[in-house]
Formats: C-alpha cells, sequence, structure tokens
C-alpha cells in the first residue's frame, strides 16, 4: 500500500534504456511538474505534470496527458485517447486513436487527427494530471483508493512505470532530482546522475559518474563509467561490479568480486564485504 506522493523519487525500472534519444520503457511513464526530459519518450501511458517539457517525440501506446503550459518539441502519438491542458503547445503533429479532449488556447503546429470525439473545454478534468488526486487521497488516508487510481494506470505488473520527479532535469549529460534515484537492472543510461541517494540494480551499464549527498548503492555486475561519491553517506559496491572512476564516501564497502578502476577514499573505513548492503532500517 502507498504511503507517500508515488513522484517521490526518480524511478527508472528493469530494463529502461536510451534508444536514439528516446526514453523508453515497456510500462507507463509519469511525469512531475515543470520536469524537463531532453529526451523523447516511448511507454504504455504517458502522464505529465503542468509546464512539463519534451525534447522529442511522444509515442504512447494507449494513453497521453499532458497538463496545462506543457511543452513537446515533436509530434505526438496517442494509441487511445489524449488529454491536453491549457496552453500546451506540440510543435509537430497530434494523431489519436481515440477521443480528443483539449483545453483553451492549446498550440499544435502542424495539426491533429482523432479517429474518436472532440472534446475543446476549459477547465480540462483533473484526471489529466492524476497525480494531484492521488496525492490528495493520500493526505486524507484514502489508501484503498489511491491503491486503485494506481493500479488503473499501472495494470500490467511486469511494467512498472518510469517515474520522474517534479522539477527534474531529465538529459544525455545528466540525470538531476532532489528526490532519491532508483536504477533498475539491465537498463543502460548516459548522462551522470545527481540525487539525494541513489541505488542500482544489477547488471546496468551506466555511462556517467553517480553523485549524491546519502547511500549510493552499485549492484551486481553492473558497470559505471565515471566516479561514486557521497557527501555524507556510504557507498556499497557489490559482487562483480566494476567502476571505472574513483570512490568516495563516508565508509566505502567493497565486495571481493568488485573492481574499482581508481582510487577509493572513505572518511571512515573502507571494508571488503562479501555482501555489501544497508543495514536494515
Amino acid at each position: 500500500m502507498f504511503g507517500s506522493d508515488p513522484l517521490d523519487r526518480l524511478r527508472l525500472p528493469d530494463g529502461t534504456t536510451v534508444e536514439e534519444h528516446d526514453l523508453v520503457n515497456e510500462g507507463d511513464v509519469l511525469v512531475g511538474g515543470q520536469s524537463t526530459v531532453e529526451f523523447g519518450v516511448r511507454g504504455r501511458n504517458v502522464v505529465a505534470g503542468e509546464r512539463a517539457r519534451f525534447g522529442g517525440d511522444i509515442e504512447a501506446e494507449a494513453d497521453v496527458r499532458l497538463d496545462m503550459w506543457s511543452d513537446v518539441e515533436g509530434n505526438v502519438l496517442a494509441g487511445g485517447d489524449a488529454y491536453l491542458g491549457e496552453r500546451a503547445h506540440i510543435s509537430g503533429r497530434l494523431v489519436v486513436g481515440g477521443d480528443l479532449d483539449i483545453g483553451d488556447d492549446v498550440d499544435i503546429e502542424e495539426g491533429f487527427e482523432a479517429n474518436g470525439w472532440i472534446v475543446i473545454r476549459n477547465p480540462m478534468p483533473t484526471v489529466v494530471f492524476f497525480m494531484a488526486y492521488l496525492a490528495q487521497l493520500l493526505r486524507l488516508g484514502e489508501e484503498a483508493e489511491a491503491q486503485e487510481l494506481i493500479d488503473e494506470l499501472s495494470s500490467d505488473a511486469d511494467a512498472p512505470p518510469i517515474t520522474i520527479p517534479r522539477g527534474a532535469h531529465v538529459s544525455d549529460d545528466a540525470w538531476r532530482a532532489s528526490t532519491p534515484a532508483e536504477i533498475g537492472a539491465e537498463c543502460r543510461l548516459h548522462g551522470n546522475v545527481r540525487a539525494t541517494e541513489i541505488e542500482v540494480g544489477a547488471d546496468s551499464n551506466l555511462f556517467g559518474s553517480l553523485r549524491a549527498q546519502d547511500d549510493i548503492v552499485v549492484g551486481v555486475d553492473t558497470k559505471v563509467h565515471g566516479d561514486v561519491t557521497t557527501r555524507g553517506g556510504d557507498v556499497y559496491v557489490r559482487e562483480g561490479a566494476l567502476i571505472l572512476g574513483d570512490v568516495s564516501g563516508e565508509n566505502v564497502i567493497v565486495h571481493p568480486d568488485a573492481d574499482i578502476d581508481g582510487g577509493i577514499r572513505a572518511r571512515g573505513e573502507m571494508t571488503l564485504d562479501r555482501e555489501p548492503r544497508r543495514d536494515p532500517e
């Protein structure tokens, strides 16, 4: 059962990749308000908050929901329905397999087509950015209703959503969030990751450095092409991991079968441990 905002961290589920400047996931893509994603995105449903910005095309197998003042530097293709908040802007073309519901002053530079109903109204329904409603449910203690809302959008348990928190900035150069970051197994990403704490799953390949304020965990057989640095936490490097850079933390705990190409700086202790993990909370 959820007890907090589902956009409380940057989450990249297992198998997330960046392919030709597109962020790709088999599940949903949920983007908080005032975030910048300098990629196109491909997923099942794509949902974004107010003033979210995308640097490429949006392709959704099902629905696209963009809140007011959202900006897309490309085309938007929705296999299902599309919901656009007032003053949203699309620099390319909008193609919708189902119904189209748009607010006032929406700008679609290259026109649009929809196979279903077209409704223009103001204000847009709150479902356009369902996370606001979800947050309200959680504040009221309606956790059962909140779980039902999550399940409705993310019904495929095998494909959990990408979540990008409010105010984050995601690009080929850097993934920046003022929240924790969770990167799943078998991910392939370019760019430096900056977050309050970072956990990376097994068999991922990260072409950039990791920097956090608190703990960093590098998963089994994961490769990091850069430094791993935490300002006030510990670094845990698991079996078979390869870090092509320096490692710095309060304490550094490394599996004997991990490999660190650069130097190790621990303000506390450097420890070899066959099961390097964070202590249970």
